[in-house]
């Protein structure tokens, strides 16, 4: 069995005296060519030696690995993060269908990892899972004034302030524009709803996601009805209600 050249990337040496130990022990599958522990030493080895897949911590000192993949675009190999951290990175990481493990490390999670990164060495959709992970990850708590969204021939980049509404379309998204274009984005709404900046999109319907910027009245109702910018009127769920009008200091 050819074995998959990796690379660990992680700032304690300990973590990598562990993880070593356990892909050595687990993952049969793997060879560790080399190890870094900042994003200096990991960018030259990785240019070195060209590995097929990397094992890459978050904090490092001097960057982190957001700033290493930024270096490395376009990315050319498997990556499998192995993070501390279960916040808006994780989410960022589902979002872009892209790998990860928590620590402490657990054994069937790296496995499985393992296992997945091994059926996509060949696959050449890592670089656009890359490039839309790092498109919508927030920057210094500040999300990019563009998102990335996966649509059926790539990557659409579209600016957040031309974004109406989102609406569900069964598995997929349909975003609306304010040049009245539409498209489709193959994701969930709740997918793009995880990487959406709370204070500027509100979920105000199991199937509407609303750019608040551009509501033009609020109708009264049981659960109400907005009319938006372009003249479309969507529903007010129930439920959602009250946390959409409070965010105006409203009540019904």
């Amino acid at each position: 069995m050819n074995k998959i050249r990796s690379i660990i990337i992680d700032d304690e040496p300990g973590n990598i005296i562990t993880l070593t130990g356990l892909l050595n022990s687990y993952c049969p599958q793997i060879e560790i060519i080399g190890e870094a522990e900042n994003i200096q030493q990991a960018e030259k080895l990785i240019r070195k030696e060209s590995p097929e897949l990397i094992f890459l911590d978050i904090e490092m000192p001097y960057g982190n690995a957001f700033d290493l993949l930024e270096n490395l675009r376009p990315v050319d190999f498997n990556v499998i993060f192995v993070t501390a951290f279960d916040n808006y990175a994780v989410k960022a990481f589902k979002y872009a269908a892209v790998d990860y493990i928590l620590k402490p490390v657990n054994i069937d999670e790296l496995q499985s990892a393992v296992d997945k990164a091994t059926k996509k060495l060949f696959d050449e959709g890592m670089n656009t899972r890359i490039e839309l992970l790092l498109s919508s990850l927030p920057n210094n708590n500040a999300f990019s004034p563009k998102i990335a969204l996966p649509t059926p021939d790539g990557l659409l980049f579209e600016t957040l302030d031309n974004i109406i509404f989102f609406e569900a379309k069964s598995n997929y998204t349909q975003v609306h524009t304010s040049s009245n274009t539409k498209y489709i984005v193959s994701r969930t709404l709740g997918d793009v709803e995880s990487i959406l900046p709370a204070s500027v999109f509100c979920r105000i319907h199991h199937s509407f996601i609303i750019n608040i910027r551009y509501i033009k009245r609020y109708h009264k109702g049981r659960g109400g009805y907005v009319v938006m910018e372009d003249g479309t009127s969507i529903e007010v769920s129930v439920r959602r209600k009250e946390a959409f009008l409070q965010r105006f200091k409203y009540k019904d």
